[in-house]
């Protein structure tokens, strides 16, 4: 059975998308979708990274349902230091 519930995508535009979670009593996965395993390099025995296997009871498949505006570029925030405004919302130019 799915379970759906709404999601924001972020790549490659913010979009809204339908997404399906796994089943939280699932006795494999315990709800968490999968399972994590580490591994390491064959000749050193160190940590090479991990990877996830997913369970059944979760597809992790999602349907875009429509794509989010983009703010106007005049609203957009400069992450430069440049902002006119401060970190509070209040601008901190003089009122003249």
């Amino acid at each position: 059975m799915l379970r759906f519930r709404l999601a924001v995508a972020g790549c490659p535009r913010r979009a809204l998308v339908l997404t399906d979670t796994p089943r939280p009593d699932c006795l494999h996965c315990a709800g968490e979708g999968g399972h994590s395993y580490d591994y390491g390099d064959y000749d050193t025995g160190e940590y090479a990274g991990s990877h996830w296997e997913f369970c059944d009871c979760w597809t992790a498949r999602s349907v875009t349902l429509l794509p989010l505006p983009r703010w106007p570029r005049w609203l957009r925030r400069r992450h430069d230091g440049r902002d006119p405004w401060g970190p509070n919302g209040y601008s901190n130019e003089p009122p003249f």
